[in-house]
C-alpha cells in the first residue's frame, strides 16, 4: 500500500457517496479525481460516454474504493432522477451531490440564438435545480447531506456578451439562499456554494460562440485541481461558501464597491479584444450535443500566466480597487 493510499484511507469523506454532475472533463473530472484521493464511492454523470469512462478509470487507478458513470443530462429532469435513484440502489445512500454541469455562449444578447440562451439557463441553472430536486428526498430520509453548487465568479461578476450565463449564475444565488431557507428544521443538510476564479479547463475551446472572434479566458487562470481540493474540503467540513482563487476575491470586491465602474470596464476590454481577435466561424459549440474533443482536465491557458504572474495581476488589481475606494471617501 502506498502512501497515497493510506492518506486517503483516513479522510472523512472515505466511503462516502459522492454524485458529480458534468465529470466527463475539465473541472468536473478535476473534481472526481479528487474526491477519489479521498475514497469516496463515485457516481459520475455527463453526457459524454466515452469520457466518462475515462474519467472512471482514472479515478479507479487512483482508489480502489470505485467509481461508475451514468450517462446524464441535466436538462433532463427525469434523467437526474434516474442518476440519484442508481447511486442509492448502488451504494446504499447519497452523502454527497455535486451540481457542476455548465456551458457558455458568448454573443451579444441580439446577436446569440434565443434558444441558445434557454439552453444555458436550462443548463447552468434548471440543471443545478433538477439535481437538488432529485438528491433532497434521499437526504430528507437521511437527515443528513451536503449539496454543492459549482457556481463560479459569475455569481457575483457579470460579464457582458455572456448574458445568459451571468442571468443563469446570479440565480444560482438566489436559489441556494432560498434553498438554506427551507432546510432550516434539517441542520445536517447543507447547502454549499463555491465561487472558483476563471479556470484552466477546455470549457472556452467547447463554448457557443455568436461573436466570430477567436475566444480565450481571461487571464489569470487558475488550475482546476485547486477548485478540486476546495470542494472535497467543504464536503469534509460544509459551510455556505468559498472563494476559490484570489482573483475570484478581487472581482467580487470590485464589483461590490464600483459596480458601474466595474461593468463598463469589463464591456469596453472585452469589446477591445474582440476588435482585434482573429475570426472564427460562429458556432453553437456544446450547448445542444457533447463535443469529441476536450475531455481532459486542462485547457491549455495556463501556459499563458503561471502562478507568479497571477499574484501580480490581482495585487495590481486590488490596489487599483482599493485607491478607487478611497478616492471616493475622500471627496
Amino acid at each position: 500500500m502506498n502512501k497515497q493510499t493510506v492518506t486517503t484511507k483516513n479522510t472523512r469523506i472515505s466511503g462516502k457517496t459522492v454524485v458529480i454532475t458534468g465529470a466527463s472533463g475539465g473541472a468536473g473530472r478535476a473534481i472526481a479525481v479528487e474526491f477519489a484521493r479521498a475514497g469516496a464511492r463515485l457516481v459520475l454523470a455527463g453526457r459524454r460516454d466515452f469520457a466518462l469512462d475515462e474519467t472512471v478509470e482514472e479515478c479507479n487507478q487512483v482508489d480502489a474504493s470505485g467509481a461508475i458513470s451514468v450517462v446524464t443530462d441535466v436538462t433532463d429532469s427525469e434523467a437526474v432522477a434516474l442518476l440519484a435513484k442508481t447511486a442509492f440502489e448502488v451504494y446504499g445512500r447519497i452523502d454527497v451531490w455535486v451540481n457542476n454541469a455548465g456551458v457558455l455562449a458568448a454573443g451579444s444578447l441580439t446577436d446569440t440564438p434565443v434558444e441558445v440562451i434557454d439552453q444555458v439557463i436550462k443548463t447552468n441553472l434548471m440543471g443545478y435545480i433538477h439535481g437538488a430536486h432529485a438528491v433532497l428526498p434521499y437526504f430528507k430520509e437521511q437527515k443528513q447531506g451536503v449539496l454543492i453548487n459549482n457556481i463560479s465568479v459569475g455569481g457575483w461578476f457579470p460579464v457582458p456578451y455572456a448574458t445568459g450565463y451571468s442571468a443563469s449564475k446570479f440565480g444560482l444565488r438566489g436559489f441556494s439562499e432560498a434553498l438554506r431557507g427551507e432546510l432550516l428544521n434539517y441542520p445536517d443538510i447543507h447547502i454549499c456554494d463555491a465561487f472558483p476564479a476563471f479556470l484552466d479547463t477546455p470549457g472556452i475551446q467547447h463554448a457557443a460562440n455568436f461573436t466570430g472572434r477567436y475566444l480565450k479566458p481571461a487571464p489569470p487562470v487558475y488550475d482546476p485541481q485547486e477548485l478540486a481540493r476546495a470542494l472535497v474540503s467543504l464536503a469534509e467540513k460544509p459551510r455556505e461558501s468559498v472563494v476559490v482563487g484570489s482573483m475570484a476575491v478581487v472581482l467580487k470586491l470590485s464589483h461590490a464597491l464600483f459596480p458601474g465602474l466595474t461593468r463598463a470596464i469589463t464591456a469596453k476590454v472585452i469589446e477591445r479584444y474582440l476588435n482585434v481577435a482573429d475570426n472564427v466561424p460562429l458556432t453553437s459549440g456544446n450547448i445542444f450535443r457533447p463535443l469529441k474533443f476536450g475531455s481532459g482536465i486542462s485547457g491549455g491557458w495556463s501556459r499563458f500566466m503561471p502562478p507568479s504572474k497571477r499574484k501580480i495581476a490581482a495585487a495590481l488589481l486590488l490596489t487599483g480597487i482599493a485607491g478607487l475606494f478611497l478616492a471616493t471617501r475622500s471627496k
